[in-house]
């Protein structure tokens, strides 16, 4: 009888880090703890399609650029990727929206609360974006973060003394903790497939994510995924970080203006709204594509 056994994918630059603990703000981390498949396996799950003796005509490297460069999903989610990670509440909300993972998180109805709160340095105290109605930028003066910094200290001390004493008074965890900030910490195991993480990647590493899960992010790719999968990261900088998506109305504005029409660039601006010639303002969408053009080294010409 044929021998059918196949031995396990395996990745020695990321076996070399399994367990490893990656710090991440004050007191989160990221550690690896298991993983299945590799670039090969995305390979081997495309070719189940393309039937044999496709290898003469594709290349791995190349055929991982085209699947997702064409946004061939199925043969990445092949390959799985479970994390250990330590994470404040109110990051932990936003990770938590990508409901595509397995995910099993620390119990504070089970377990006593972490102890470690995340705290904010005097210069880290961020503005209100004025654009952005859910962002920050920029930073407040240093002196004013010191008074900051220092109550967060005391109301993180408050609340850390109110919540055992009432485990001390014989309340339950499970109600006991209802005061605690969204600063505490939590802990989950989260698996997923890379499909779904390299969604996860480009939404929370992208610069208008906030600051403290882009570093999250940025780690487990920079750190964990360009190791698990190089050719799979390699493309997915090329097409999906550093890539530029234009709409239909995007491309008709820039063949305007490669074209060398400014007046008609600018007539096709004021008649869809994105352009007002007499206060001045620029539509939300004007501004984008704006940014799009710098891009490229092109002006809207406004």
């Amino acid at each position: 009888m044929e021998d059918t056994r196949i031995a396990r994918a395996s990745v020695p630059a990321l076996d070399n880090i399994l367990g490893k603990t990656f710090p991440v703000l004050d007191h989160g981390h990221v550690r690896v703890i298991d993983y299945m498949g590799d670039d090969a396996a995305i390979v081997q799950a495309a070719r189940v399609s393309y039937g044999a003796g496709t290898k003469q005509v594709h290349e791995d490297r190349g055929l991982i650029r085209y699947l997702l460069r064409n946004a061939h999903t199925t043969p990445f989610e092949m390959c799985k990727l479970k994390l250990h990670i330590r994470v404040p509440m109110d990051c932990w909300r936003q990770w938590i929206r990508h409901r595509t993972a397995s995910v099993n998180e620390y119990s504070t109805r089970y377990s006593e609360a972490i102890a470690d709160q995340q705290s904010t340095l005097p210069g880290e105290w961020r503005t209100q974006a004025t654009q952005n109605k859910q962002g920050s930028e920029g930073f407040l003066a240093t002196d004013t973060g010191k008074a900051l910094t220092a109550a967060e200290e005391h109301f993180h001390q408050t609340a850390s003394d109110l919540y055992h004493s009432r485990l001390e008074s014989g309340v339950a965890r499970e109600q006991a903790r209802k005061d605690l900030p969204l600063s505490t910490y939590t802990e989950a195991y989260w698996a997923i497939d890379l499909h779904n993480l390299l969604h996860f990647l480009q939404l929370r590493m992208d610069g208008h994510a906030q600051y403290e899960i882009r570093q999250y992010a940025t780690l487990i790719g920079e750190e964990i995924v360009s190791q698990w999968v190089p050719s799979v990261w390699e493309a997915f900088k090329d097409y999906r970080v550093n890539a530029t998506r234009l709409s239909g109305l995007e491309k008709e504005l820039l063949r305007l203006l490669i074209a060398g029409e400014q007046t008609a660039a600018k007539d096709w601006l004021i008649a869809r709204g994105w352009f007002n010639p007499k206060t001045g303002k620029k539509s939300r969408e004007a501004k984008e594509v704006e940014s799009k053009l710098e891009e490229l080294g092109l002006e809207m010409c406004l």
